[in-house]
C-alpha cells in the first residue's frame, strides 16, 4: 500500500470514528456533515473526497465495522482449527471474539443493533448484505459442526447463526449498559453455558 493511499484509509478511519460517535449520540437525521468533518478534524471538502454524501459514508461504515467483525469471528474460528479443536469450542472462541470487538467498538455496535430493526433506510440493502457476512462465518462453522457429529443435523443452521450472532451483540450492549461491573470473562463463561446446553436441567 502506497503513502497516499495509506493516508487515505487513516482519513476514512477518522472519518469513521466521528461519524460513528456523532450518530451513536445524536442520530442519522441530527447529524452534518460539518459536524463529522470537525469531529475528525478535517475540512469538510475531504468527507466528500472520500464519500458523496452522509449515506455512503454511513453505508461504508457498516462495511467496514461488521468487516472488522467478520474477520475477527473468523480468526478466532481458524485459531481454534489451527490447535486442533473442536468446533464448539471455536464458537465459544467466537463468542470471545464478538465480545472483545463490542468491548472495542460499543458505538458502532449500538448503532448497528438499531439499525437492524428499522426497514425504510436508503442503506437497508448495504445492512443485509454485511449482515449476513458476520452470521455466514458462523454458519460454516455450524455446517461443519453438524457434519462432524458435534452436532445434531436438526438443527437450522440459518436461524441458529442469526441467534448466536444475536445473542452476543444484545447481550453484550446489556452488560456495557446495566451491568458494567460485570467483567468481560464473566460475561463470557454466562454466554458459554448457553453455548454447552448447560442452562436446563438441575
Amino acid at each position: 500500500m502506497d503513502s497516499s493511499s495509506t493516508r487515505r484509509q487513516a482519513t476514512r478511519q477518522k472519518l469513521y470514528e466521528a461519524a460513528v460517535t456523532l450518530i451513536a449520540e445524536q442520530g442519522f437525521s441530527a447529524t452534518t456533515v460539518d459536524e463529522i468533518a470537525e469531529r475528525a478534524g478535517v475540512a469538510k471538502g475531504t468527507v466528500y473526497y472520500n464519500f458523496k454524501s452522509k449515506t455512503e459514508l454511513f453505508e461504508e461504515l457498516l462495511r467496514h465495522g461488521v468487516g472488522l467483525l467478520a474477520s475477527s469471528l473468523r480468526t478466532a474460528a481458524d485459531t481454534t482449527a489451527e490447535r486442533g479443536g473442536s468446533k464448539i469450542e471455536a464458537l465459544d472462541a467466537m463468542i470471545g471474539a464478538g465480545l472483545v470487538f463490542i468491548d472495542r467498538y460499543p458505538a458502532f455496535t449500538q448503532l448497528y443493533v438499531a439499525e437492524l430493526w428499522r426497514t425504510n433506510r436508503a442503506w437497508q440493502s448495504t445492512l443485509l448484505v454485511v449482515r449476513q457476512e458476520a452470521v455466514a462465518v458462523v454458519e460454516r462453522v455450524l455446517v461443519e459442526a453438524v457434519e462432524g457429529g458435534e452436532l445434531s443435523d436438526e438443527i437450522d443452521v440459518p436461524l441458529t447463526a442469526a441467534a448466536l450472532v444475536g445473542m452476543v451483540l444484545v447481550a453484550a450492549l446489556d452488560w456495557q449498559a446495566f451491568q458494567p461491573e460485570r467483567s468481560m470473562d464473566d460475561v463470557h463463561a454466562a454466554l458459554s453455558r448457553l453455548l454447552h446446553g448447560r442452562v436446563g436441567g438441575r
